[in-house]
């Protein structure tokens, strides 16, 4: 099969979407059909902490061990297959990874040409007090360079997740660092897949459409030389690739009509997605623009010390119960002089009415404290609360006995101007090259408007269900979240996109009611993305709320009831 342009696509799979994710998926990938390179994402906000913690304890660490456990196996079977390996396992420390993949190579005779991409690593240049990582999210050209080399492994730190497809589509195909559309085409498709089975029906709003979903395949995207792409799977795999699981990954984490990156600033409103077959969607039309002139620097910090007390309420008097014991604590608290910096309180009304079940009879009130010294939120608040165990509401107990607390971390993101971070690829043979940023573009952008659709003629109306009618996914970046919303109908989008305005959203989601909230309008997609700034506090490090990655925060807006036309329904 031949793409635009007369050339084979270059067929790009994805094993792995976070630190974490499915042990035997390298082994899937490579086995379940032809694939030209073979991607793995394990790096996350999260993921730099707890690698930054790890190179505390031994700076020879600091990158992703299950990748290298992965490859005990996967290693032999690639160079077999002639597929080349392209991952960011490398973390904080990428040269340390290679080396290890060389030495594994020795150890089970499989010899391989390994190259890394470094320089993204700016800890040290003044970002304030206390920073553990501060690691600029470089491009794909680094992998690039490398890939032209001959490399079979190019492990990296942390480049943008789309990089990792962005890289070796431009060394297959030999595209220039102006190559904007091309370019942004392929960021797109990396887009897609850089969250493995969320593209083939994981965590996918209509997931009962989808038939078999108990074990999603990863994906794969066939590139072509005019950045246009097709996502599909391996034959045989579970899960499904539709316009509704592709377009639910495009709205994933996404703050906008732009989606800037260190190579190119790919625009969401213009990708088209067309079926082109069972379990193939067809990604084209996307345009690109110039990158910023700067490169988005993420910063993790050591924030200070948590401890949490779920206490469980059951049967009759929840307000009255949880009135009393947070009252009895919070005097003990102030009795010990030891009151944390951030006390906060929440309860869920879980319990139902005359339940036949006891858990269904009973409500959580949540407690988490906050301070900067382990003290105020160990011994002080757990010795608090279990003293209260025979003197406080009846039925006391709670969900698990209070710990000691435990550090949490702070994500924050900076910037730097592209020229001043020195991104250099390290060759099979040991040369060093630098890799120049891509001509970027300073100051802001103007707007991006998009003319919504005809408003549907008015007609009766029933209260139902958003989720009804309209697909949502949402994710976090940093403090903030996203709630990216499509309607899979042009009928339905021609109400969604007149609908869903910020004042109807922030109604359905009080949580949000004082935050700022962005919508941007993508109409090709048929789909709305609001960013909520703030919600999740310093980042999902500090768990600043029950769902500290804001990962449901769309199905929860999908279970809201709105006036929705009949017709639809």
């Amino acid at each position: 099969m031949t793409g635009p342009g007369g050339a084979a696509p270059l067929r790009i799979g994805n094993a792995s979407g976070f630190y974490g994710d499915r042990f035997e998926a390298v082994r899937e990938m490579l086995t379940g059909g032809p694939l030209d390179v073979l991607t793995g994402d394990y790096l996350a906000e999260l993921t730099m902490l707890i690698l930054g913690r790890d190179r505390l304890k031994d700076p020879r660490l600091g990158y992703a061990k299950t990748f290298l456990r992965q490859m005990e196996e996967g290693l032999g079977l690639a160079v077999e297959r002639g597929v080349k390996i392209v991952t960011n396992a490398g973390g904080l420390h990428p040269a340390g990874l290679a080396d290890a993949v060389r030495e594994l190579g020795a150890r089970v005779g499989v010899p391989v040409r390994v190259a890394h991409v470094e320089g993204d690593d700016l800890v040290g240049r003044g970002w304030g007090e206390g920073v553990l990582t501060a690691n600029a999210y470089v491009g794909g050209a680094g992998i690039a360079e490398c890939l032209r080399a001959g490399a079979d492994v190019v492990v990296t730190g942390r480049v943008t997740d789309a990089a990792l497809v962005s890289g070796p589509a431009a060394a297959h195909f030999g595209w220039a660092a102006d190559d904007h559309d091309r370019l942004a085409g392929a960021v797109v498709a990396g887009h897609v897949l850089e969250c493995g089975t969320q593209a083939t029906g994981g965590n996918y709003a209509f997931f009962g459409e989808l038939g078999d979903v108990r074990r999603p395949g990863f994906p794969l995207a066939e590139i072509h030389s005019d950045g246009s792409a097709v996502i599909t799977k391996h034959p045989g795999t579970g899960g499904a690739v539709t316009t509704g699981t592709v377009t639910a990954q495009l709205l994933y984490e996404t703050a906008g009509a732009r989606y800037p990156g260190p190579d190119v600033t790919a625009r969401l409103d213009t990708v088209r997605l067309t079926e082109d077959g069972p379990d193939r969607v067809r990604i084209d039309g996307v345009r690109g623009e110039a990158p910023p002139a700067t490169l988005k620097v993420g910063l993790t910090r050591m924030g200070g010390w948590r401890n949490e007390v779920v206490f469980v309420l059951t049967g009759l008097d929840i307000e009255a119960k949880a009135r009393l014991v947070r009252g009895q604590l919070e005097e003990a608290l102030e009795r010990a002089g030891r009151r944390p910096r951030e006390v906060s309180w929440s309860l869920a009304r879980t319990d139902h009415q005359d339940a036949g079940v006891q858990e269904e009879a009973s409500a959580l009130l949540r407690l988490v404290v906050r301070d900067p010294d382990p003290e105020a939120v160990g011994r002080a608040v757990s010795g608090a609360a279990i003293e209260l165990a025979l003197a406080s509401y009846p039925g006391f107990h709670v969900t698990a006995p209070p710990g000691k607390g435990a550090p949490y971390g702070v994500f924050e993101a900076a910037y730097a101007a592209a020229e001043d971070v020195r991104q250099v690829a390290v060759l099979p043979d040991g040369e060093r090259v630098r890799i120049p940023p891509a001509p970027g573009v300073a100051g802001e952008l103007p707007a991006v408007s998009a003319e919504l659709p005809e408003p549907l003629p008015a007609g009766p109306t029933r209260r139902a269900p958003l989720g009804l009618v309209a697909g949502a996914r949402s994710g976090d970046k940093g403090g903030s979240a996203n709630v990216g919303v499509w309607a899979r109908t042009d009928r339905a989008w021609r109400w969604l996109a007149h609908a869903l305005t910020v004042s109807r959203f922030r109604q359905l989601l009080p949580e949000v009611e004082k935050l700022a909230v962005r919508r941007e309008v993508l109409p090709h997609l048929r789909a709305l993305n609001f960013t909520v700034d703030g919600l999740l506090g310093e980042g999902v490090a500090s768990q600043a709320r029950f769902d500290p990655q804001a990962k449901a925060l769309g199905e929860w807006l999908r279970s809201r009831h709105v006036e929705i036309p009949e017709e639809l329904l």
